[in-house]
């Protein structure tokens, strides 16, 4: 298994089904430049039991060959760690990431791969 990617995998399985997490936003980009994939899909998901309270992370999938390259990018500041996508405050205060926001940011990261980019409650 490459470096910065773990799997749900049995070692012993000959199946290259299953799921691997990508641990950095470089080696997901490096992978869908190698696996060529025809497009991916981002969920913005909450979650509300982070010791921060922190509601939005960033999950970002792409499908190769039976398994599911799942990268996962979190808040640090007023950004995303890794992908540097901006956070917004509704007029409560609560940081969010915008939809379309999101789209345009991976569709420029990817645009020399010419993927499509899907999030997952509009595909």
């Amino acid at each position: 298994m490459a470096k910065g990617i773990t799997s749900d995998r049995h070692p012993a399985s000959l199946s290259n089904e299953g799921q691997a997490r990508v641990r950095s936003w470089q080696e997901f980009k490096r992978l869908v430049a190698e696996k060529k994939p025809v497009s991916i899909v981002f969920i913005l998901e909450q979650n509300g039991f982070s010791a921060e309270k922190e509601l939005t992370i960033l999950r970002v999938i792409m499908l190769h060959d039976k398994r599911y390259y799942i990268f996962i990018d979190s808040p640090k500041g007023e950004a995303l760690r890794e992908t540097g996508i901006p956070l917004h405050r509704d007029k409560k205060g609560t940081r969010f990431l915008d939809e379309d926001e999101v789209k345009k940011h991976l569709k420029a990261e990817f645009e020399h791969e010419k993927l499509e980019v899907y999030s997952f409650w509009t595909a």
